[in-house]
């Protein structure tokens, strides 16, 4: 199956939720949306983090983020006529936010979590592919990029356990 086309850049305008989904425009990349979107999750982390003065306080924000998302991924999704459109990119950004915070600050370490998140995210192992495919909402797109995210920090932690190890 064809994947649909990226909107016309009006549609961001239309209405407010498809301006989030869409990642403020990340989303409307022809060539790989979903890793356009997440280098936009990367590019604004640094931005976003120091707004809020505790680990406790950022994780509150990425969970009101993500009830945001499954809202305006679900609008966006209908408006669309695909309930995962590759326009729709907010379910990267938001989970990408959440493996940055566990991720150190060096550009190597945010460079393999972001490989290993794209990797996750296409790859979609158990539960990803059964949000992907089963569950066709807002609900359904947020899930699948938040349990590529759990994978994501789990090989990062055993990345960080074996170089701990070797140096």
């Amino acid at each position: 199956m064809a994947k649909a086309p990226p909107p016309p850049l009006g549609f961001l305008f239309t209405d407010p939720a498809h301006l989030i989904a869409c990642g403020f425009g990340s989303g409307l990349s022809r060539f790989a949306p979903g890793t356009a979107g997440t280098a936009f999750a990367w590019a604004c982390y640094p931005l976003l983090r120091p707004l809020f003065t505790t680990d406790l306080l950022f994780l509150a924000a990425l969970a009101v983020m993500f009830v945001l998302g499954v809202i305006v991924c679900d609008i966006t999704g209908r408006h669309l006529g695909v309930s995962d459109h590759g326009s729709i990119v907010w379910d990267e950004i938001v989970p990408f936010w959440l493996v940055l915070m566990f991720t150190p600050a060096d550009l190597a370490w945010q460079l393999m979590a972001f490989l290993i998140f794209r990797f996750f995210d296409i790859v979609k192992p158990p539960p990803a592919r059964w949000f992907d495919t089963q569950v066709k909402n807002g609900f359904g797109v947020m899930m699948d990029d938040l349990v590529a995210a759990g994978y994501t920090l789990l090989a990062l932690a055993a990345l960080k356990n074996i170089a701990d190890h070797l140096l």
